[in-house]
């Protein structure tokens, strides 16, 4: 199995990738990645239109999440949707992130296939759909088809230039909901074991396909608490096991930035 990426492998990519200007991205005729990866929404006209939008204001690269019901039901179409994503993205000279697993699923509702919900107005993310959905990260025995998802999708472009970062799981654990745009989490106890669980197998999974890009899974329990000390931040264990396991550092912390430069103190500690 390919090993964790050293400090000094991490620093040399590091060098390597410039000054990075990043968003995360889902397209305005879709309500959440399923509408996005499906073959009848998928919308290349419109991703090709505001990934130029985005190109002229100086992105260089973005984050965008897979679904895993979709490769269930349209593996190969799905294959070649991802591709014309990424050839979209490099003619606009944009970089992409794939984020394979997401606990987010601010819907209420399970992953599903077919048309989605209208969304709601003012309602952000309201109908956010997980990956592989909480039913599926909290039943073992659908683990074998998990992995399969992420070593296919790894194996497939392992060597892929125009992949600048592989996120395996965005947020593990998160139930949360959005209100007025700040986050509100709901803890579900049952979900945080599985998940930490999962993203320790998905970094095995990943790592042994080799892939030339760096693994990561974001670090997120951030305390909106302006008092709390900068050594106490991210101490929850799937953060501490994330930053642990990955190749490249990411965290998320939805915060003012006098608080956001405390969180980045915190980090330079770990090189």
């Amino acid at each position: 199995m390919k090993q964790q990426w050293s400090r000094e492998q991490a620093s040399v990519w590091s060098q390597q990738q410039g000054w990075i200007c990043g968003f995360n991205y889902l397209p305005r005729t879709a309500v959440n990645w399923t509408e996005l990866w499906q073959r009848e929404t998928f919308d290349a006209p419109t991703i090709d239109q505001e990934l130029g939008w985005a190109h002229e204001a100086g992105y260089n690269q973005l984050r965008i999440n897979l679904p895993f019901i979709v490769w269930q039901d349209d593996r190969d179409g799905l294959l070649a949707r991802i591709d014309e994503f990424l050839a979209i993205a490099a003619r606009h000279q944009i970089k992409v992130m794939l984020t394979l697993m997401d606990d987010c699923g601010f819907s209420g509702d399970e992953p599903f296939l077919g048309p989605q919900k209208a969304p709601e107005p003012g309602k952000h993310n309201s109908q956010a759909a997980a990956s592989p959905g909480r039913d599926v990260v909290c039943n073992r025995d659908m683990w074998p088809e998990v992995e399969r998802y992420v070593r296919d999708i790894v194996r497939y472009f392992r060597t892929d230039e125009r992949i600048a970062i592989w996120d395996l799981y965005n947020e593990p654990g998160n139930r949360g909901t959005f209100a007025s745009g700040l986050e509100e989490v709901s803890y579900d106890e049952k979900l945080e074991v599985f998940a930490l669980e999962l993203m320790q197998k998905a970094f095995v999974w990943a790592r042994d396909e080799d892939p030339l890009q760096p693994l990561t899974v974001c670090a997120w329990h951030f305390s909106q608490d302006p008092d709390e000390p900068e050594n106490e931040f991210f101490t929850h264990p799937i953060d501490v096991e994330a930053a642990k396991l990955s190749d490249i550092i990411s965290f998320h912390a939805y915060v003012a930035t006098p608080k956001l430069l405390q969180a980045l103190r915190f980090w330079q500690k770990f090189d």
